[in-house]
């Protein structure tokens, strides 16, 4: 009794909105064809990685890694074409970022109520960080075919005042972009800061990162994971120096180690394989929405990322999900009864061979009688 009772008083601290909180999960993927979680399913060649672990072993373990991450930061630049006069900030992730920026804006000390907008359905990360923070999270409904309900959008912002408003670029788990000129207009009237989430911009080719020159609230947010090198962990923000130097007061000493920096750095001095591999997977992506399009059965939305989103229109798609997963792939069930994602599933795009494995495991999944 004298330990259970320790331990509730230890526990009565945590925030209640924590205790409700689920923990992100991330399905485990053994003996499967893991085509969930957006990954790059090519690996580095084989030159390329007897070179990286010839530049890994000479990494000094033994010291602190650059805390500001100077040389990477500028390969970063280069490769991804920030304007000079904008500055970076480096994350552990995208989430890191995205975490880092909602505790800026968090201001429980004065009482003033923080808002941070978004798209529903979008990246679940947004919400989840909000709440992890303390500050209101307001999804903002998008239209039937997932694209920006301005309505709705100007309402919210006039309403709400958001502190920062999100906007995936193309949405996850949808794989499109938002119209230009909506984005454009958000940015306009928008009270705060404005993050363009271009984690899929490899797939996209359509970027917001030279309209930083445009828009001093503009932030635009990137990753390497999608990339094919989701093991690293490296996001980077970008936008006016004045905004990233207040976010870069949060990033925590050291955050990008040793290994990331060294790996990231050669990589990025070798973009060149990362940009044929995003087009192969650009190039298979259109190949399995062809084939796709064509089964019977399914609602298959347009993708502009390495992912697709698809409707099961005859069946039960925890019953379709199910008997793909039976079939050795495994991919996401958007666990949905209704909304806009009532009935969905999501693909990766894989390799052709992983892809032809899910659209056969598909076919069979259809003609199942269950």
């Amino acid at each position: 009794m004298l330990q259970k009772s320790v331990l509730d008083k230890a526990r009565r601290w945590i925030r209640p909105v924590i205790k409700k909180i689920q923990a992100y999960h991330v399905a485990d993927a053994s003996g499967l064809i893991k085509l969930d979680a957006m990954e790059n399913p090519y690996q580095l060649s084989a030159d390329l990685k007897q070179q990286l672990q010839t530049r890994l072993s000479d990494a000094e373990l033994n010291r602190y890694p650059d805390p500001a991450a100077s040389v990477l930061r500028e390969k970063l630049r280069q490769v991804m074409l920030v304007p000079q006069d904008k500055a970076i900030v480096l994350g552990n992730g995208s989430d890191e970022l995205i975490q880092m920026l909602a505790m800026a804006v968090a201001d429980h000390d004065s009482g003033k109520d923080v808002c941070l907008m978004s798209f529903d359905p979008g990246f679940v990360m947004y919400k989840m960080i909000a709440d992890f923070v303390g500050i209101r999270y307001v999804g903002v409904s998008l239209s039937e075919r997932f694209s920006l309900d301005m309505e709705k959008t100007r309402a919210a912002i006039a309403q709400h005042q958001p502190a920062i408003i999100f906007i995936a670029y193309p949405n996850n788990p949808s794989a499109n972009c938002y119209d230009e000129k909506d984005i454009e207009e958000i940015i306009s009237i928008a009270p705060g800061m404005v993050v363009l989430d271009e984690a899929y911009h490899p797939f996209a080719q359509s970027s917001f990162m030279s309209r930083l020159t445009d828009f001093d609230n503009l932030l635009v947010m990137r990753t390497v994971s999608k990339m094919g090198l989701a093991g690293l962990r490296l996001g980077l923000l970008c936008g006016h120096p004045e905004i990233i130097k207040e976010i870069d007061k949060i990033r925590l000493p050291y955050n990008i180690n040793v290994l990331t920096q060294v790996a990231a750095e050669f990589v990025l001095d070798n973009a060149d394989e990362l940009a044929q591999q995003a087009k192969l997977i650009r190039d298979e992506r259109e190949v399995l929405l062809q084939k796709m399009q064509a089964m019977p059965g399914l609602q298959v939305f347009p993708s502009q990322a390495n992912f697709i989103l698809f409707r099961v229109l005859e069946k039960n798609a925890n019953d379709v999900f199910a008997s793909i997963k039976q079939s050795g792939v495994l991919i996401k069930n958007m666990k949905a009864d209704a909304g806009l994602l009532q009935n969905c599933l999501r693909v990766t795009v894989g390799t052709p061979e992983e892809n032809g494995a899910f659209l056969a495991a598909l076919d069979s999944a259809m003609k199942n009688e269950k």
